[in-house]
């Protein structure tokens, strides 16, 4: 995407709009997500929390929206009480139990029962509840193979077990039907045998079985956070190993994600099992919420420096030799450049984009929108938008706006509702061109 005069973004609210202008908002999504295949990965930590039941009520709205599910539950708080009820402990190696006949008889109850609650929870229908009229279909069964780990580094791993196979023909027929697919963490084998899973296994092998867009990880916290504490929005594969998240439930998180997309998952999103209709925020708000893992090569967003200013000129002045964008000095540019948002492709400004606010009128200019040739066609533009839109906002603004003269559409097709110049701050007003004859559009935060 070029940028026009200013920049991009998403749709004018009006008080008219009343309080149904978030639910037009989510059109795009739900026309995005219908037909889609995704996988929900549920640990057995979410029914202890008590937020599986309204987890279930998002389930079943996406299922009303054609959206097509594979939930894959865990047990493993469930296994570790019913072990200590009989008094028995499980020994563990490189963080796998080690499942031994006893043991197994505690998996397959602690498993059974988190499958039937999950389907009992699932086949609600009371009136006047989220679930009224639902009429969910929910189909388990021996949909995965398993085979046994063996021993490892001398240690007889018994009944604890890895994926051996997913039955992908078996789940598409049943998604195709209009069924959601509940898998256990329990494999069996062609021997007869029934295997303790690991639910992270499970859940991958599954998503890349059936060719799923995307695979949902739940935890406890709102995403992962690195090191310092700072939550972490979006990240590539290769980004993964620099992380180092210090909660041991979000590393693990963030593995599984990395193993999913390595394996041809095109997203992983980790969210929070304990935020309210944080899956519902995650998949139909623009700027959704945890942290999303995609498979994408490496590129970094970041705020623009005076060493950017060069790979800045390089990439709008094309732009300016057409008209489409002001001309702006290396000067100007120096002097601006705190403004400026960078997309960055092994060491390559590939997209820029800036804010200028006006703390005043609670306003904020987007300006100077750029893709490289090319990169464009992957959404450059919006993500730099919405990342300069979510920066207006912690800014305590309220509204932006954009100039152009030959990039409306674009900027009508994020949102933007055409204005006038006369509804522009003073200072901005002051310094419009009249020849130029720029469109002004505008856009709620």
């Amino acid at each position: 995407m070029s940028g026009g005069d200013s920049s991009e973004s998403g749709n004018r609210g009006s008080d008219g709009e009343g309080d149904f202008a978030w639910f037009r908002n989510t059109a795009p999504y739900i026309n995005a997500h219908r037909g889609r295949r995704f996988v929900l990965m549920l640990g057995g930590e979410i029914a202890g929390s008590g937020a599986l039941g309204p987890l279930i009520h998002d389930i079943a709205l996406l299922a009303s929206l054609g959206v097509h599910l594979v939930l894959v539950h865990g047990s493993r708080p469930q296994i570790d009480a019913r072990l200590a009820n009989a008094g028995q402990q499980c020994a563990f190696h490189r963080g796998l139990r080690i499942t031994d006949a006893a043991a197994m008889a505690h998996v397959r109850d602690a498993a059974g029962a988190q499958r039937v609650e999950t389907e009992a929870l699932l086949s609600m229908g009371l009136p006047n509840s989220p679930m009224q009229g639902a009429n969910l279909r929910i189909v388990s069964g021996n949909f995965v193979t398993g085979r046994p780990i063996g021993v490892l580094d001398g240690v007889d791993h018994q009944l604890t077990g890895r994926v051996r196979g997913i039955d992908r023909d078996g789940i598409l027929a049943q998604l195709d039907a209009g069924s959601i697919v509940l898998l256990s963490p329990l494999g069996y084998s062609p021997t007869g045998e029934v295997f303790n899973l690991a639910l992270e296994d499970v859940a991958v092998q599954a998503a890349v079985a059936i060719g799923a867009q995307k695979l949902i990880l739940f935890g406890s916290a709102d995403g992962v956070r690195d090191g310092e504490g700072r939550l972490i929005r979006q990240c590539a594969v290769d980004e993964i190993a620099s992380l180092a998240p210090p909660e041991p439930e979000q590393a693990r998180l963030l593995e599984t994600a990395g193993r999913a997309c390595r394996q041809g998952v095109p997203r992983c999103h980790v969210i929070s099992y304990e935020a309210d209709a944080a899956l519902l925020e995650e998949l139909f708000t623009h700027d959704g919420c945890g942290t999303l893992v995609t498979r994408r090569p490496y590129e970094q967003s970041r705020q623009a420096q005076i060493d950017d200013v060069g790979g800045i000129i390089e990439l709008i002045e094309p732009l300016e030799a057409e008209g489409i964008l002001l001309k702006r000095s290396r000067e100007l540019l120096e002097g601006e450049i705190d403004r400026f948002r960078l997309l960055e492709r092994d060491g390559r400004i590939i997209a820029c984009a800036a804010l200028y606010p006006f703390p005043a009128e609670h306003c904020g200019e987007l300006a100077c929108i750029v893709s490289h040739p090319d990169y464009r066609g992957a959404h450059r533009g919006q993500r730099l938008l919405q990342e300069l839109e979510a920066e207006a906002r912690a800014q305590g603004l309220t509204r932006v706006f954009v100039l152009t003269t030959q990039t409306a559409h674009w900027f009508i097709e994020q949102g933007f509702v055409e204005g006038s110049r006369d509804e522009l701050p003073a200072a901005r007003r002051e310094l419009y061109n009249l020849q130029r004859n720029s469109k002004v559009f505008f856009k709620d935060l």
